[in-house]
């Protein structure tokens, strides 16, 4: 099986290092699949301290994100970038594996 591929994007990292930066504790964006919402499936963005021996590792410039290996198989070859759009401001995920996507954009069916 070949290494996942999951890209984060420059305006991704920046964000992330500057809401790192607001915090006491949190040193990384933890990012997860989660089953629910009106598509089957719903990604998860978490800050946290640390990083579980078995999470996949993003680096860019000082950004961190983890992802755990059960959540790599649905993200991978997926973008995590962070948008600022008229209707506001959030980390988006470029997924290729999802098939189809609720209205509002928050779960997909793979």
């Amino acid at each position: 099986m070949s290494e996942p591929t999951i890209a984060l994007t420059e305006d991704a990292a920046r964000q992330i290092k500057a809401i790192i930066a607001a915090q006491t504790e949190a040193r990384l964006l933890r990012v997860s699949v989660i089953g629910g919402g009106c598509s089957g499936f719903s990604y998860k963005f978490d800050l946290e301290s640390q990083t579980a021996e078995d999470d996949l590792i993003l680096e860019r410039d000082g950004a961190r994100v983890a992802i755990d290996p059960d959540s790599v198989p649905f993200l991978d070859g997926s973008k995590i970038d962070y948008v600022d759009e008229l209707l506001g401001a959030a980390f988006k995920i470029d997924n290729p594996n999802a098939v189809a996507a609720c209205g509002c954009g928050v779960s997909f069916t793979i």
